[in-house]
């Protein structure tokens, strides 16, 4: 049995696609009245509509129904993770994160906040380009599985792939976390730039040079180059910084139309940004857009200025 902790979209997504490769799943969240109204219409009505729940996807409120899992997937926004870990004692089953960011009060990745609660656990993380609804309908999907334990990885790596979700593994979870929390500043960044009706070459220019900054930071905290290159950077940031599924995305679109966004949902980014500019400055690591992005949510710059700042940067080599 496989357990997923989190019944939002990602990890609503997740669950139904393990469930119907055959596996037992448990899907656990902490909202009784959610969990009672996912077993009498078999979908999750608030993230993911259409999507209906396979035979052997149970959902449940008790933690202990996760507790005898193979592994469990932690689907929970990774501003909440260390409150939802606390809350349960993983004992010996692998813990693998499913969300992306950096913890604000740490600076810490998802890995990292699992170490923190507990240090002895076993820990991944699965992350890369990927919308939920394509994968609660079997579209196929190729994710990034970072473990530092290659055996472990390896063993997960089994265990998690499914027909239409196909997972490539990497001992790099700094670099694979990296990737998935850094895309998210740089597709506020693009959503911003449209949102301005500032073109699709502008959009070009930021992607570009977004990545370009997330290469610079990465060597900073011990990433590898490859796997920034790999699925969860470069990959991911080629999906949400160009569809407006994307959250971020859609947050960007408001602050360039300077419209207001709607405050329930969660945007990763938004907090990641901010944790970065804070870091990089520590650091001495030169990050123009990021801190675009965070001078932008906090309204110390409009967008006209924040363009202009950027275009009349000093010149230089790429």
């Amino acid at each position: 049995m496989i357990g997923v902790m989190g019944a939002g979209a990602f990890g609503t997504a997740i669950a139904i696609a393990l469930a119907d490769a055959g596996h037992p799943v448990s899907l656990w969240a902490r909202s009784t009245e959610q969990i009672r109204y996912m077993e009498k219409t078999r979908c999750n009505d608030a993230y993911l509509p259409k999507a209906q729940f396979p035979d052997a996807l149970t959902p449940t409120d008790t933690l202990d129904d996760i507790r005898m899992a193979e592994a469990i997937l932690l689907a929970v926004p990774l501003q909440h993770l260390r409150a939802a870990l606390q809350a349960f004692d993983p004992k010996a089953i692998p813990l693998v994160a499913c969300c992306k960011g950096i913890e604000l009060t740490t600076g810490l990745g998802p890995t990292g906040v699992i170490r923190d609660v507990y240090p002895s656990a076993s820990s991944a993380i699965l992350t890369g380009p990927s919308f939920a609804a394509d994968i609660a309908i079997g579209r196929p999907t190729a994710l990034t599985l970072a473990c530092a334990d290659d055996a472990l990885g390896e063993s997960l790596q089994t265990l998690l792939t499914t027909p239409s979700l196909r997972l490539y593994r990497t001992t790099d979870t700094i670099g694979a976390e990296l990737g998935g929390a850094l895309k998210n500043v740089m597709a506020i960044a693009c959503g911003a730039v449209i949102g301005a009706n500032l073109g699709d070459s502008a959009r070009a220019a930021i992607m570009t040079r977004g990545f370009a900054e997330m290469q610079k930071i990465g060597p900073v905290f011990g990433a590898r180059p490859e796997t920034l290159m790999g699925l969860s950077g470069l990959g991911d940031l080629a999906l949400t910084c160009t569809s407006d599924l994307s959250r971020n995305y859609r947050l960007g679109l408001c602050l360039g139309r300077n419209e207001t966004f709607d405050p329930s949902v969660t945007v990763e980014g938004a907090a990641t940004a901010r944790a970065m500019s804070a870091i990089a400055l520590r650091k001495g690591v030169d990050v123009p857009i990021t801190d675009t992005v965070t001078e932008l949510l906090d309204g110390t710059t409009a967008i006209s200025e924040a363009v202009a700042n950027l275009m009349t940067r000093p010149l230089k080599e790429e």
